[in-house]
């Protein structure tokens, strides 16, 4: 009997994902353990193993598909005695679970979604990929002019793209809009109203998730903000001491807020806590999210139990995990958690800025640029190296008392490092 493979949960939030590349091909003897295919969740790319032996019948979805909802059948697995696919093979495939212990399970037998492979009915229903779909809609193209080059017919984006240049725009009758985009209208109306000229470039998984999210906590959480200025120098006097006795590893800046950050939460363990209807959660755990910056958008990988790591193991640990962050390959539990986020813009210059909440956590701190300025010290001016630190705070979860002693504390280990070796 046919095994379905559907589209796996990678992540308790993903609900959908690319499907990135196929590492195997129809007719390939399947082991567990093989991999099968590298699906593209909303923060990393990951590898999906088989669970049983077979043979891979049929691939349902191809390569490059964006948008496939878990559980939907993506191939079909046959057993070792088994030749070919049963003549009804689109209606069985259609049929209720023969075993629902495997529904989780990257290979289980399950009732798929309908998929493209199945021959699409006479009806006058446009067969489309969802991200053909919308990028259609947003160029103005009217798909039931478009050839769909997909399997039995369906359209793809690169027939999208194709049509921009060759398929009528679907009319519009709107009047032209203001000279000023007022709030909640769509940018490609807009554009196409006014006759801006424009690319589409297509909103990866990440970047939904991102807006998503960030809209949500602007809109939901009520954010207040407190800043301090800290005095960099006898930071940096110590990082360039400890740099040049070290052999193997170089310290940051950031290692330095890193350990900084932990050690302060661990002195105001208010501050490290997440707000429910039930109650504000007070994490056990010292875990700080840092935000990095990759292709597909910003992820936030986790030093966990910072509180209790030397400098040199967060060093190591943080270059480890923003360069596979760079390459999509963490793992979910390396990105998803923590109690409190770091966001350091101060490698770009900036001197200031207030960032977006990470929800559920209840603050994120935003570090500048060190830069020298002008100081009062003793009654007299001098130069120092001052940074400038921001913390955005959840007001349901901590009070502007409670941010403040952070901040204070945060501040007293980065003007006096010594006690970050301890």
């Amino acid at each position: 009997m046919p095994t379905n493979i559907l589209m796996p949960a990678l992540s308790p939030t993903m609900t959908e994902g690319n499907l990135a590349k196929w590492l195997k091909r129809e007719g390939d003897v399947i082991k567990p353990g093989m991999v099968l295919a590298e699906i593209e969740t909303d923060k990393a790319t990951m590898e999906v193993e088989a669970v049983e032996d077979g043979r891979l019948a049929k691939i349902m979805v191809p390569a490059g598909t964006q948008g496939v909802k878990v559980n939907q059948l993506i191939a079909v697995l046959l057993a070792e005695d088994e030749k070919e696919l049963p003549a009804d093979f689109a209606q069985t495939a259609l049929a209720p679970p023969a075993n629902k212990n495997n529904a989780a399970a990257p290979v289980a037998v399950a009732a798929p979604v309908a998929t493209a492979a199945a021959t699409p009915p006479a009806t006058n229903r446009i067969f489309a990929t969802p991200l053909a779909k919308r990028v259609a809609e947003q160029a103005g193209v009217d798909l039931r002019a478009v050839q769909g080059s997909g399997p039995h017919g369906r359209i793809v984006l690169a027939d999208v793209e194709k049509a921009k240049t060759t398929t009528p725009r679907v009319a519009t009758n709107a009047a032209p809009a203001a000279s000023t985009a007022p709030h909640g209208v769509n940018a490609v109306d807009y554009a196409n109203k006014l006759g801006i000229a424009y690319e589409i470039i297509p909103n990866s998984t990440t970047r939904k998730v991102i807006a998503k999210r960030l809209t949500e906590a602007k809109q939901t959480v009520p954010h207040f903000y407190l800043s301090v200025d800290c005095e960099l120098d006898a930071l940096l006097e110590l990082r360039k001491n400890l740099n040049e006795a070290l052999d193997n590893a170089k310290l940051s800046v950031n290692d330095f807020i890193i350990k900084a950050v932990a050690m302060a939460l661990k002195q105001v363990p208010a501050a490290n806590a997440s707000w429910a209807e039930e109650g504000i959660l007070r994490y056990k755990n010292v875990d700080v999210s840092v935000a990095v910056a990759t292709p597909s958008g910003l992820i936030t990988p986790i030093v966990k139990q910072a509180d209790g790591k030397n400098l040199a193991s967060i060093s190591t640990e943080m270059k480890d995990l923003a360069t596979r962050a760079k390459d999509g390959k963490l793992k979910p539990e390396e990105f998803m958690g923590g109690g409190f986020t770091i966001s350091n813009l101060g490698m770009f210059g900036i001197k200031n800025f207030q960032a977006i909440i990470n929800p559920p956590q209840g603050c994120i701190l935003a570090v500048g640029a060190g830069e020298p300025r002008a100081v009062v010290k003793d009654g007299q001016l001098a130069i120092a190296t001052i940074m400038s630190c921001t913390l955005s705070v959840d007001h349901r979860v901590v009070d502007g008392a409670v941010g403040a002693e952070f901040l204070a504390a945060f501040k007293k280990l980065i003007e006096k490092p010594l006690k970050l070796l301890v």
